[in-house]
């Protein structure tokens, strides 16, 4: 099967005449969830790729983009984190049925770990790129005393941005994402989780990574740290490493072990 990468995109209904911009591929368990990062969306390389080998595998595919982002409704200064992680949470209930391994870019690992979280009896396995949790207060240390104070009068400033415009930062999105914040204490998901981290990475450190791993309660967790990789883990074999273990976290999650691995007997 070959996935249409521009077939337009299914919409779920919100309240208030908001929608969610989504793409599901039927077939079998778990179901595989992609949560895209920071004014990101679910076309980007990494989605479309997960959505080529789920298609080859037979198995079941959610990509979506979250309120103000990509096809989906709304303004993006009016979103927060917890108005997104409520969109992954509204998908996940509404557009999936049993177990789930969440993929979380940036930004969408924070998103992941949050969903784990408030859903532990659906979310059996993460596999995280370059995770971002707890990121919103990491804008307001990078600011200067200046720009600080222009974000407190005029509730939003915009920050340079290689990926292209300026990245608008509001207040309301630092203050809110403080009631989310993960990483002052132990992350209690004992699933099976995959991070993948770039050295060159110029937005999250591999560092963090490293933090992020120290408060997951799990045993299996696994960090790959490459080398001249960036924030965006997009070149081939870094793909081809997020396809394996995607597939990896699913047949652990399947109770299957991967082709040529020990399942422990």
């Amino acid at each position: 099967m070959v996935v249409q990468t521009d077939a337009p995109p299914e919409r779920l209904n919100r309240p208030g005449g908001q929608a969610i911009a989504y793409h599901a591929l039927p077939g079998k368990s778990p179901v595989v969830v992609f949560c895209t990062g920071f004014r990101s969306d679910m076309t980007g390389t990494k989605a479309v790729a997960l959505a080529q080998s789920c298609a080859a595998a037979g198995r079941s595919y959610l990509r979506f983009d979250y309120f103000g982002h990509g096809q989906s409704s709304g303004d993006f200064v009016e979103g927060t984190i917890g108005t997104w992680a409520a969109d992954a949470l509204t998908v996940i209930d509404e557009l999936t049925a049993g177990p789930l391994v969440l993929v979380g870019s940036s930004m969408g690992g924070w998103i992941a770990l949050l969903a784990a979280l408030a859903r532990p009896d659906r979310i059996k396995g993460l596999v995280l790129i370059a995770p971002a949790p707890d990121f919103t207060q990491g804008f307001w240390s990078r600011l200067n005393a200046t720009a600080q104070e222009h974000l407190r009068r005029a509730g939003r400033v915009d920050i340079p941005s290689e990926y292209g415009d300026p990245t608008p930062i509001t207040l309301k999105l630092i203050d809110e994402g403080r009631n989310h914040l993960l990483l002052h204490q132990p992350i209690p998901f004992k699933g099976p989780v995959r991070i993948l981290q770039g050295l060159q990475d110029p937005d999250v450190p591999w560092n963090h990574a490293v933090k992020v791993m120290e408060q997951l309660q799990g045993a299996d967790v696994r960090l790959t740290l490459f080398k001249t990789g960036d924030h965006r883990l997009s070149k081939p074999a870094e793909i081809a490493a997020l396809e394996m273990a995607v597939e990896e976290v699913c047949a652990l999650v399947g109770g299957v072990a991967p082709d040529g691995m020990d399942d422990g007997g």
